[in-house]
């Protein structure tokens, strides 16, 4: 272990190797600013909007359904990955007419996926909340909530069909200005359809699903319109509506979607899983996870913003063939983050029944979160090495290493264990919030550790892809 310290230190302190820090932090303060104003602050700001409705039911259904919307986004995702490389190797080829037709096919195969997941979740938004195990309460008002978010599902998806063709030939600025509009366009009409300001009605919980369709509903059109009648778009020849001349695009595109698909609904999955245990405390008990998550979510975004720059510096390093500046680039940024997040979760731990009290304005979950927050904070570092080290393994080509990893890790350890721990009787709902949402950071570590002993290990320097 001393021998390893030392290891340690002398590559997070050697400027021989790696990236220096400067260059490091240049490469993270884009990735932190556009995941802060464009995922956390839309979701946080929802979080609070529905928190000051005096509601604990309110802010529970909003942390079940949000759960289920991140494993089908996830999915959603995959199949705009998919879209992103097939359409950007035939574009990089200069096959312009046939990443036309690539990007056809992989468009109604995404809008096919978003109208059964849409239709799953309207017609079986009942099911899924007694699935649940919660309350006949927040399966009352959950019902139609989730009926509604079930409409932006489907524009969701067109959305990200299109938006994984322009990227895939190179297009990144225009779906960033789409997002930047659509969040926009959810905050504010988040906020007048919640509270009925400036003339709109007031509905409450129903008015964050409708601010979700409004901007999936724009976004979609919006990039609809560009892809077909912008001008720079016309040498790709894309016809929607044209006849599908052979399957070979199609047989493609589920080779590259299914292990990003596996690999993004496995962890999206454990959260459902998650949030499922959680429910067998009771309904105060759930909120209080659900403040306890969205305030470890604001802190984990420097976390996050880190993964995505250490999967490119190890991708150009390995390709480069410099193995030691891919671990010395790893320590450095497994550092920065846990200081940032270390950071963020001491100000929080400290102002935190402040800042719980924003989300529980009626005092009903506030003393089991502010029990829980500190203990939890203590076991969110497994969760950042683990999204850091899955990141460069990715970026090392290891992606079927991290895609085996999470799932074993998840059906065989967690699941189970949280299980028990959830059917186990306690008397304090707060040691009971810590044990299972603990059994699933205990999970986190269990993946790092497989990701330590690959890194340490010469196998990793051989992709898995």
């Amino acid at each position: 272990m001393k021998k390893l310290f030392f290891r340690y230190i002398d590559d997070i302190s050697a400027n021989s190797k790696g990236e220096q820090y400067g260059k490091i932090i240049r490469y993270f303060l884009p990735e932190f600013i556009t995941n802060f104003l464009l995922y956390a602050m839309p979701f946080l700001l929802d979080a609070i909007f529905i928190g000051s409705l005096s509601s604990t039911e309110a802010y529970a259904t909003l942390g079940i359904t949000n759960g289920f919307m991140h494993l089908i986004v996830k999915v959603g995702e995959a199949l705009s990955v998919g879209t992103l490389i097939l359409s950007g190797q035939l574009n990089g080829r200069s096959s312009f007419e046939e990443a036309g037709r690539a990007m056809r096919d992989a468009f109604w195969v995404t809008t096919l996926v978003g109208l059964i997941f849409g239709s799953t979740l309207f017609f079986g938004a009942r099911f899924i909340y007694v699935w649940y195990g919660v309350s006949p309460e927040i399966v009352e008002i959950g019902v139609p909530f989730l009926r509604l978010r079930a409409i932006g599902v489907i524009c969701m998806f067109i959305y990200l069909a299109l938006v994984g063709f322009l990227r895939g030939i190179k297009n990144t600025r225009t779906p960033m200005k789409i997002f930047i509009f659509g969040s926009i366009l959810f905050v504010f009409f988040d906020y007048v359809l919640i509270f009925g300001k400036w003339g709109f009605p007031e509905m409450r919980l129903q008015g964050s699903a409708v601010a979700t369709i409004i901007q999936y509903f724009s976004m979609m059109l919006v990039a609809i319109g560009y892809v077909l009648f912008n001008e720079k778009n016309r040498k790709y020849g894309i016809k929607l509506f044209s006849s599908l001349e052979n399957v070979s695009y199609l047989k493609h595109l589920f080779t590259l979607t299914w292990p990003v698909v596996l690999d993004k609904g496995i962890m999206a999955w454990a959260y459902v899983w998650l949030g499922k245990m959680i429910a067998t405390i009771g309904t105060c008990g759930f909120a209080a996870y659900c403040a306890v998550k969205d305030m470890e979510r604001f802190s984990f975004l420097p976390a996050i913003a880190f993964a995505q720059v250490i999967t490119f510096l190890v991708s150009n390093d390995v390709g480069l063939q410099k193995w030691d500046n891919v671990k010395s680039n790893i320590k450095k940024v497994v550092m920065l983050a846990t200081l940032m997040v270390a950071f963020i979760l001491i100000v929080f731990t400290y102002y935190r029944e402040a800042i719980i009290a924003v989300f529980d304005k009626k005092g009903e979950f506030s003393h089991i979160a502010a029990q829980a927050f500190p203990l939890l904070s203590l076991f969110i570092v497994f969760d950042l090495f683990q999204l850091i080290l899955s990141g460069a393994l990715r970026g090392s080509g290891n992606v079927r290493i991290v895609m085996i990893v999470r799932f074993i890790t998840c059906f065989c350890y967690f699941m189970p264990v949280s299980y028990l721990l959830a059917h186990t009787p306690f008397d304090n709902d707060a040691l009971k919030l810590i044990l299972i949402y603990g059994s699933f950071y205990l999970g986190n570590a269990l993946m790092s550790i497989w990701y330590v002993r690959r890194f340490r290990s010469e196998r990793w320097k051989k992709p898995t892809v």
